[in-house]
């Protein structure tokens, strides 16, 4: 069986990965995570996806490495994880009653063969009231997230739509993944 490695320190990565009843193994990358915002979003999360696989893979090349990272954007404005409660709260007065995209890029890198690849998810967000996002702020679950909220969490029930794979949002498209994986293992 092909030695199977995660690169990421996500809990919410692990849990997914461990879904597909598969040995795997965690191995966390330590690059810059910076990506240049002045380019396409979508390949700059897909090329941090590559960096991740890449630094783990160069001391690790007996194995499949699994890198991923995931961005939350609003227009051309990407929501990273909030600097502080005020951060937070304007990131959710955003998201309120409006529409963001969630973007994970995933890179499957091994011996022979590197595929990388990415998905979007479309989310919308019911209207928030200031009580309603103080509340979700005080249970401390946004401060480190992307885009101040977790969907798998108390966020849930903010959310008025979703179109694409719930599991982009979460953090890594386990149906896609494990569909691009099958031709390796």
């Amino acid at each position: 069986m092909t030695r199977i490695i995660l690169a990421s320190k996500s809990p919410r990565r692990r849990e997914l990965m461990e879904l597909l009843h598969i040995p795997f193994e965690v191995i966390v990358s330590d690059i810059d995570e910076q990506i240049d915002y002045t380019n396409d979003l979508v390949k700059e999360i897909e090329k941090l996806s590559f960096r991740k696989a890449q630094a783990v893979f160069k001391d690790h090349s007996d194995a499949l490495v699994i890198g991923s990272d995931t961005i939350v954007k609003i227009g051309n404005d990407v929501l990273g994880k909030p600097k502080n409660i005020e951060d937070a709260k304007a990131m959710l007065k955003e998201l309120s009653d409006n529409t963001h995209q969630v973007v994970t890029g995933v890179t499957i890198l091994c011996k022979d063969k590197a595929e990388t690849f990415s998905s979007v998810a479309d989310v919308t967000f019911y209207p928030l009231s200031d009580e309603e996002i103080d509340a979700y702020i005080a249970t401390n679950e946004p401060m480190d997230k992307a885009g101040s909220y977790a969907i798998q969490g108390d966020a849930a029930k903010f959310i008025r739509s979703i179109h694409g794979d719930y599991y982009t949002i979460v953090g890594l498209p386990i149906a896609e993944l494990y569909h691009r994986l099958k031709k390796y293992l």
